[in-house]
Parts: structure tokens; C-alpha cells; sequence
């Protein structure tokens, strides 16, 4: 009976891998161009980010418009002459202005750099959404793939020692199991159903953040398709240090947005200087019967003098600005030099790391493990030494698939950093 339950684990064990493989309902299986792609079109974060380059660029078009005139009119309200509510005639009094505020110091102009050096900056701060949303989408991607590699491997082995666990229930009390290794089987079994259900929930976790970049509805399970052969031609030397950090100098949105502050606030400064000048109005006036003259018709003009208040605060407000958005850009730029340098130095390490693994190092693991399996069904090993081997064939498979993670999270580090993607 114990050798037939054996020869059934052994057909369970061969053949889960296929049953595992089948399609699942409501599954979605995406190719990388094919999420970046779903991503671009329905992200709502990018959506919004882009109406707010819109409405700053708006604001261009009101910068650019003239204040308004002025128009006043009054008339008499009671002649006590006539007695008379509105009166018309020789009695009545009828007075009207116009005036026009006239900017100095060239404060139009002023507010239109402005309003286009933060419309440029929204601009700016669009494509760091992007560029930070589609590194998190790449990252989870991969990471999911070989994390579902690695739950294989857990799926495999529960099945396996679920069987087992079975087979040894079934001869309980008969003398042919000793007790101790039910105990060993039991507590292995537990704690691989433990280290599975964290593995689940890791990848549950990347799975809704992909989901939420996707815009994928809850119920759908999205099953990234990797080409392992592409991964694999991956050189870290492909590109030279220099055209990775010039790339950076150009295309990192984080340091174009501190150099775009740096210019808002010497704009700004520029723009408070100009407010300490007082602006001019200019006015036409017209009055009926009010001065000495009937019919009298005159111009204006007015200006603040500037005695008490010349913008001292704001002017010397935008100048420390300055001062703290080029010391923020210098640090920027401090930033993306050991960005790109660590991101080099770690695509390296990692790659050479995988280069140290024999390729044919898990093809004979999982020959063995077939061997290790038909000397178990001979009784010619022990199930703790067949147990011990087939934790050893998991940690190898689990730290090939950290590796070949790591490695690619490398490149995608060297793509962020740099605002390019040099490594598809």
C-alpha cells in the first residue's frame, strides 16, 4: 500500500508543473511593451499631472493681458433748487472719467516670463511622474515574474510533501513509519506553507500596486511574460560612464526641476525689483456744471511715491530664495553624479554575479532531484535526506531567481538614473 501511495506522489510530483501551468480565469498575461503601453494611456496621476501643464499654461495667455480702464459716471441725485429727484436741465450736474493703469518697470513682461518659466516646470514635473510611475511599473513587473518563479518552486514542494504527509496518515499505528519522521515531515511541511503564504502576499502587494499604475480592475490578475533571452543580453558595458552621465545632465527631470526653480526665483527677484517702482495711471475726465468752467473736459495723471513702502521685504525674501534653489541645484547635480555611478558599479556586481552560476547548475539540480526521487522510492535514502536535498534545490532555485531579479532591478536603477532608457 505505502509503495503505491509512493508511485502516486511520483505522478503528482511530475506532473503538478503542467497543471500549474494552465490558464487561470480572469487572468491577464502582459508583455512589458504592452503594460507600459496600458499605463500611458489610463494612469490617472498622469492625466491629472497633464491638466496641470494646461492650466499653467493659461496662466501664459493672462500674463500677457493689460490691466482693464476704468469708466466712471455719476449724475445728480436731488436738486433742492427744483425740489426735484434727478433733475435735467440747467440745474442737473453730470460728471464722468476714464483711466488706464500703466505698468512701469516692465512688470508685463515680467509676469509673462514667469508665468512661462512655471508653466515649463509643471512640464518638468510631469515627465518625473513619468519617469518615477513607469520605474515603479517595470520594478513590480519583474520583480512579480520571478517572485512567481520562485512561488513555484513552494507550490511544487507543499504538493509534494501534502502527498506524503497523506500517504504516511494512512499508515499510522501499523509499525512501518517511525514517529519521529511523521513529526519532521509535518513541521517541514508547515513551515513551507508559512514561507509560501509570505511569498503570496508579496506578490499580492506588487500585484495591486501594478494593478493601480495599470488601472487594472481588482479582479483581474495580471501575469507578467518576461523575455528571459532579451534579460539576458543585458551588458552593463554597453554604454561608457560618460554618455550615462551626460544623458543624466540632460534628461533627469529632478535636476531640470531645480534648475527651472533656480529660474523662477531669479525671475521672482527680478519681478519684486520691479514692483518697488510705483505703476502710473493715466485719466480723461469730463464735468457738466462742477467746476468753473461748464462743459469742462480734463486729463490726469497719478503715481504712489514710493517713500515708505519699496518692496524692501519681498526683494530681499526672493533673493535668499535664490541662494536656496541654487544650493538645492548644486546638491541635485552632487545627487544624480553618485546616482549614475552607484547605479554602474551595482549593474556590474550583479552581473558578474550571475555570470559566476554554471547555466548548467539548475538542469542538474532538477536531475537530480529525479534521481533523489526514484532512490527514495527504492528505500535506498532516507525521506530526511531526500527532504534535506530538496531544500537544497529550493534555496538554489530561490537565489537564482534573487539574482537574475537584482540584476535587472540594476539596469532599470541605471535607466532611472539617468532619464533614459538606455537597457530595454
Amino acid at each position: 500500500m505505502f509503495k503505491r501511495l509512493i508511485v502516486f506522489f511520483t505522478v503528482i510530483y511530475l506532473t503538478h508543473g503542467y497543471l500549474r501551468a494552465q490558464p487561470v480565469m480572469d487572468t491577464v498575461r502582459l508583455k512589458l511593451v504592452d503594460a507600459e503601453k496600458m499605463f500611458l494611456d489610463s494612469n490617472f496621476l498622469l492625466l491629472a499631472q497633464k491638466y496641470n501643464v494646461d492650466a499653467q499654461k493659461a496662466l501664459i495667455l493672462q500674463a500677457k493681458l493689460w490691466p482693464n480702464p476704468n469708466f466712471s459716471i455719476s449724475h445728480g441725485l436731488y436738486s433742492g433748487t427744483l425740489n426735484r429727484f434727478f433733475p435735467l436741465g440747467i440745474n442737473d450736474e453730470t460728471s464722468a472719467g476714464l483711466s488706464q493703469l500703466i505698468l512701469l518697470a516692465g512688470k508685463r513682461n515680467k509676469q509673462v516670463k514667469i508665468a512661462q518659466a512655471n508653466a515649463r516646470l509643471s512640464e518638468y514635473q510631469f515627465f518625473d511622474l513619468l519617469r518615477t510611475l513607469k520605474y515603479t511599473l517595470r520594478t513590480d513587473f519583474f520583480n512579480i515574474y520571478y517572485l512567481r518563479q520562485s512561488a513555484g518552486v513552494y507550490d511544487e514542494e507543499i504538493s509534494a510533501l501534502r502527498q506524503v504527509v497523506d500517504a504516511f496518515a494512512q499508515q499510522q499505528g501499523k509499525g512501518y513509519i517511525a514517529e519521529k519522521e511523521v513529526v519532521r515531515i509535518r513541521a517541514q511541511l508547515y513551515s513551507l506553507q508559512s514561507e509560501y503564504n509570505d511569498l503570496v502576499n508579496q506578490v499580492n502587494d506588487l500585484e495591486s500596486e501594478l494593478k493601480l499604475l495599470l488601472q487594472v480592475k481588482p479582479g483581474i490578475f495580471v501575469v507578467p511574460q518576461v523575455d528571459s533571452a532579451a534579460t539576458a543580453s543585458l551588458k552593463p558595458g554597453t554604454y561608457p560612464l560618460t554618455t550615462l552621465m551626460d544623458s543624466a545632465y540632460r534628461n533627469r527631470t529632478d535636476l531640470q526641476i531645480a534648475r527651472a526653480n533656480t529660474d523662477i526665483n531669479k525671475l521672482t527677484y527680478s519681478y519684486q525689483k520691479a514692483l518697488a517702482v510705483p505703476d502710473l495711471t493715466l485719466s480723461l475726465g469730463y464735468d457738466e456744471q462742477g467746476s468753473f468752467l461748464t462743459n469742462f473736459v480734463g486729463i490726469g495723471a497719478s503715481i504712489d511715491l514710493p517713500f515708505f513702502n519699496r518692496n524692501q521685504g519681498n526683494i530681499k525674501s526672493a533673493k535668499a530664495m535664490i541662494n536656496f534653489s541654487e544650493a538645492t541645484q548644486k546638491s541635485t547635480e552632487a545627487t544624480v553624479e553618485q546616482n549614475v555611478n552607484r547605479s554602474l558599479q551595482k549593474a556590474f556586481a550583479q552581473d558578474k554575479m550571475l555570470q559566476t552560476i554554471d547555466p548548467k547548475f539548475s538542469g542538474d539540480f532538477d536531475r537530480l532531484m529525479h534521481e533523489m526521487l526514484v532512490n527514495y522510492q527504492k528505500r535506498n535514502i532516507s525521506i530526511l535526506d531526500f527532504l534535506d536535498f530538496y531544500d537544497s534545490y529550493k534555496q538554489n532555485i530561490l537565489q537564482l531567481n534573487s539574482i537574475q531579479f537584482n540584476r535587472i532591478s540594476a539596469f532599470e536603477d541605471i535607466n532611472f538614473y539617468t532619464g533614459t532608457n538606455f537597457f530595454n
